[in-house]
Order: C-alpha cells, then sequence, then structure tokens
C-alpha cells in the first residue's frame, strides 16, 4: 500500500473521530478530531497531486 493509501484511510479515521467529536461526546475530542481532519485532508489532497502529477495514476 502506497503512501496515498494511507493518507486516505488516516482521512477516514479523522472524518471518523470528527463526527465523534463534533457531535458532543467529548469537547477535547473535538479540537483533536478538527486538526486531524484538516491535516490529513492536506495530505491526501497534496499526495494525490503529487501522483496524478508523477503520471502514474491512481491506483488503490
Amino acid at each position: 500500500m502506497g503512501l496515498l493509501g494511507w493518507a486516505l484511510i488516516f482521512l477516514v479515521v479523522a472524518i471518523i473521530a470528527a463526527a465523534l467529536g463534533f457531535g458532543g461526546v467529548a469537547s477535547a475530542s473535538a479540537g483533536i478530531a478538527k486538526v486531524l481532519f484538516f491535516v490529513f485532508l492536506i495530505v491526501f489532497i497534496v499526495l494525490l497531486i503529487m501522483g496524478l502529477l508523477r503520471g502514474g495514476g491512481v491506483t488503490a
């Protein structure tokens, strides 16, 4: 599994953490989830662009 796959996994984990945190389960987890969500979203987009520019296409 390449880095793009790992970025996608972490993005899903951040979205799940955000859903739990934004729902009011715990205010501390909401802040952490927001940070993780945006960090992994940026990592995913950067790796996606790098994969497309490399010419290999996106493979899962």
